[in-house]
């Protein structure tokens, strides 16, 4: 996996990147209650807001980490918000990215710089 400074984790499927949050990240949330996904077949680029998450504590957003399509969500999100507290690094994916070349992704930390920075 690789994961952004945002706390967003990334992980490579194939030819997809899929995105989800840190379990650092969901614990500051605080238990999620509503999570709004985005439109499959959408052309992002990095920085743009993709997902809706609020919480008990707070509404935050869920940016692209990089360039690319979202080709898939993960509905189970829309029916059930706290499986974002409850495997936030598993089931609790937001979506999926086709990217054009995958190795945008060696810019962003490994799990060790990550723990480093979350001390």
């Amino acid at each position: 996996m690789k994961y952004t400074e945002e706390h967003e984790w990334l992980r490579v499927e194939g030819d997809y990147v899929v995105v989800g949050i840190t379990e650092h990240a969901a614990t500051q949330l605080g238990d999620v209650v509503f999570v709004e996904l985005p439109e499959t077949e959408t052309m992002v680029a990095a920085g743009d807001e993709v997902v809706v998450i609020e919480s008990v504590k707070a509404a935050s957003d869920i940016l692209a980490p990089v360039d690319g399509e979202i080709v898939a969500v993960n509905s189970k999100l829309t029916d059930n918000p706290g499986l974002v507290n409850e495997d936030p690094t598993g089931a609790a994916w937001f979506f999926k990215m086709k990217l054009d070349d995958l190795s945008v992704l060696d810019q962003f930390m490994d799990e060790d710089e990550y723990n480093d920075l979350i001390g």
